[in-house]
């Protein structure tokens, strides 16, 4: 039966959930080029280097505007586009929290296809959920071609955690994932909350399945869809990142495609072990016996990274 939607429980549900977004969850953006293209988005401020910060928007110097010009340094002659979902700086910022995912993927796709500098193909970069959004990108929009995509502690199996969460057997944790899955799933949620649109509740798995208007989409949990599996497998590299003291993603194993085992949420299995990978729906398995699949971690918190780290394991897969 289709879950109701519009009830109080859904009320209080999308404020929690934007009581959290407000205070960990920032916007995403897409930077363009003839070699790559970024999207970035950000949990938290850092004192450290290349981060975006709260209400972060695709001009901010000190974080977007560093990446880009960074890039630039690095990487002499490169073109690099900012683009805005939205018509002014603010819409552009809401639509990393309230936009339905599926239609920012759909407006960077066509986006993409109509720069003509881009024709040829791109690499591409994301961080955060940035990620999972850009592999959307590549599994639904093969032209212009993505040729290799950098997850940087990206969620691709999703969440189910909070950030900076006292702990796995904290009762304030196991109480409010459960408020914030009591309607994570219906409709409304679904369609207007970015966060709730790759939250993954390993303990209601059906649910999951079922509502999840993006996450469970895109890694084939309802359906094989061959084009999904085909365009992903087309890359030329997969390269994940995990921060192995990161304190805002959980499980941090989703950075690495992996996640909890079904029906629990204290025990977690790597891709590898993984239906997802051993039915080999999304050409995972495949990729990983060619040597597509690179798995990178470095010492940090969720997305802390300094300039010598990113300039000798990332920028080698897009020069």
């Amino acid at each position: 039966m289709k879950q109701k939607v519009g009830s109080y429980r859904d009320l209080t549900v999308l404020l929690l959930f934007r009581s959290l977004c407000h205070k960990v969850f920032l916007v995403h953006r897409f930077l363009l080029n003839d070699h790559m293209i970024f999207l970035l988005s950000s949990f938290l401020v850092y004192d450290g280097p290349m981060l975006a910060s709260t209400g972060d928007n695709c001009c901010n110097p000190l974080s977007m505007g560093a990446i880009k010009k960074m890039v630039e340094e690095e990487v002499p002659g490169i073109y690099v586009l900012s683009l805005m979902i939205g018509k002014t700086i603010t819409q552009d910022t809401e639509s990393g929290f309230f936009m339905d995912v599926n239609e920012q993927v759909a407006f960077a796709c066509n986006k993409l296809a109509q720069d003509p500098k881009l024709k040829a193909g791109y690499n591409a970069m994301g961080f955060s959920q940035g990620a999972q959004f850009l592999r959307a990108v590549a599994q639904r929009c093969p032209n212009p071609p993505m040729k290799t995509l950098i997850s940087v502690g990206g969620q691709h199996q999703g969440v189910y955690g909070l950030p900076r969460c006292p702990g796995e057997s904290s009762h304030i944790c196991d109480w409010i994932r459960k408020k914030l899955n009591s309607g994570a799933y219906t409709d409304a949620i679904q369609k207007h909350l970015v966060q709730a649109q790759y939250w993954h509740d390993p303990l209601n798995d059906d649910l999951y399945k079922q509502h999840s208007l993006f996450l469970a989409d895109i890694n084939q949990e309802r359906v094989v869809n061959e084009t999904y599996k085909k365009n992903l497998m087309s890359l030329e590299k997969f390269v994940m990142v995990k921060f192995l003291n990161d304190s805002i993603v959980d499980p941090v194993v989703s950075e690495w495609f992996g996640f909890f085992k079904t029906g629990q949420a204290e025990e977690t299995e790597t891709l590898q072990e993984s239906a997802l990978y051993k039915e080999d729906r999304l050409g995972l398995a495949e990729m990983d016996k060619a040597g597509k699949l690179v798995f990178l971690s470095t010492d940090g918190d969720h997305l802390q990274f300094d300039r010598k780290w990113f300039n000798a394991k990332l920028l080698p897969y897009i020069r």
